[in-house]
């Protein structure tokens, strides 16, 4: 039970940070991939302004990396306080 723990949060870390890296080192490939999709289920997509999708997306990506670091090193406390 211990590995399973350990396994879904380093698994829950990896795509947490990667998917902020992603957005925050390539922010146009993420609205891009947005984009693809939302045409798949019929709705078009465009940011008004893609200076500020392409900022925003950048500060939600740095946002996400740093909200996953910080939540992985709670559980990790908690669960060595626990075990």
């Amino acid at each position: 039970m211990e590995k399973l723990i350990y396994l879904l949060l380093a698994t829950g870390f990896l795509s947490g940070f990667f998917a902020g890296l992603l957005l925050a080192a390539k922010p146009r490939l993420a609205i891009e991939l947005q984009k693809i999709f939302y045409a798949k289920i019929n709705w078009r997509m465009e940011p008004i302004s893609m200076e500020k999708e392409i900022r925003n997306t950048r500060i939600m990506g740095i946002f996400l990396i740093i909200v996953t670091v910080i939540g992985t090193v709670i559980a990790l406390l908690r669960w060595e306080k626990i075990v």
